[in-house]
C-alpha cells in the first residue's frame, strides 16, 4: 500500500513538472571568452553581465477588440432585424384577424342553421363545436401575436 502511494506521488510530480515551466525565461550570458550562453536558470545569471532574451508566456493572449467601432454600426443590424421581425408579425396579425372575421361569421352561419334531425340541443352543440374552436384558436393566435409585438417595443 505504501509503495502504490509512494508510485503514485511520483507519477503526480512527473506529470506536474512539466506545468511549472509554462512561463519560462531566457537570459543570453556572455561566458569568459566572450561567446553566448543560453539559460532559464536565474541563478546561473548572478554576477554576470546576461540579458533577457525571451520571456515565453505558453497562453494566447486574448484579442483586444479593434477600436473605433461605432455602437450605430453594430447596432444596424439588430434593428434591420427587429424591423424585419415587426413587419412579419404585423402581417400575420393582420392574416388572423382576416381568418377570425371569417371563422365568426362562418360560426354565426351555422348557428341561423337548424337541421330537422338536430332537436336535441347537444347535437347543435356537436355541430357547432369545430366553428367554435375554429374561433377560439384565432383569437388565441392573435393574443400571442400581439403580445410579441408588444415585447418588440
Amino acid at each position: 500500500m505504501a509503495l502504490s502511494k509512494r508510485l503514485i506521488g511520483w507519477v503526480f510530480l512527473a506529470l506536474a513538472a512539466p506545468c511549472g515551466h509554462a512561463q519560462s525565461e531566457v537570459y543570453k550570458c556572455p561566458d569568459a571568452s566572450g561567446r553566448p550562453t543560453y539559460t532559464n536558470v536565474k541563478r546561473d545569471t548572478v554576477g554576470k553581465n546576461c540579458t533577457l532574451v525571451s520571456k515565453e508566456v505558453s497562453v494566447v493572449p486574448a484579442q483586444v477588440p479593434a477600436r473605433g467601432v461605432q455602437s450605430s454600426a453594430v447596432s444596424d443590424p439588430a434593428s434591420a432585424r427587429n424591423e424585419n421581425r415587426r413587419r412579419i408579425l404585423e402581417s400575420e396579425l393582420q392574416n388572423e384577424q382576416q381568418l377570425l372575421s371569417d371563422a365568426r361569421q362562418k360560426l354565426a352561419e351555422q348557428e341561423g342553421i337548424r337541421d330537422g334531425d338536430e332537436r336535441n340541443y347537444a347535437r347543435v352543440l356537436e355541430r357547432l363545436k369545430p366553428y367554435q374552436e375554429t374561433v377560439s384558436q384565432h383569437t388565441k393566435n392573435i393574443e400571442q401575436l400581439r403580445g410579441e409585438l408588444g415585447r418588440l417595443k
